[in-house]
């Protein structure tokens, strides 16, 4: 199995940053796809930003030029740097770790951020 453990949110003015990590630990071998998503009350979990084994990034519209997804192999975590932010980036963010075309996606519990205007 494959756990992930998130931390970092919180909550901060519109225009102020937040930098979330996740820890990921267990059979993380074939782990090939990590990536940070988030769902705010009353919407649908979205991506927020992905980053493959290569070092290939993908980023939702909302998060292009204010967000960066990071991933240090040696140890283990995934990052996300979020800057400028804004009251409608308030969610949970949730740090998601799969082997692509496959059953096996994991997830972490959730860490809120709250950006007050």
């Amino acid at each position: 199995q494959v756990q992930l453990v998130e931390s970092g949110g919180g909550l901060v003015q519109a225009g102020g940053s937040l930098r979330l990590s996740c820890t990921v630990s267990g059979n993380i071998f074939s782990i090939n796809v990590m990536g940070w998503y988030r769902q705010a009350p009353g919407k649908q979990r979205e991506l927020v930003a992905v980053i493959i084994s290569g070092g290939g990034t993908n980023y939702a519209d909302s998060a292009k030029g204010r967000f960066t997804i990071s991933r240090d192999n040696a140890k283990n975590t995934v990052a996300l740097q979020m800057n400028s932010l804004k009251p409608e980036d308030s969610a949970v963010y949730y740090c998601n770790a799969r082997v692509a075309l496959s059953i096996y996606d994991f997830w972490g519990q959730g860490t809120q951020v709250t950006v007050s205007s």
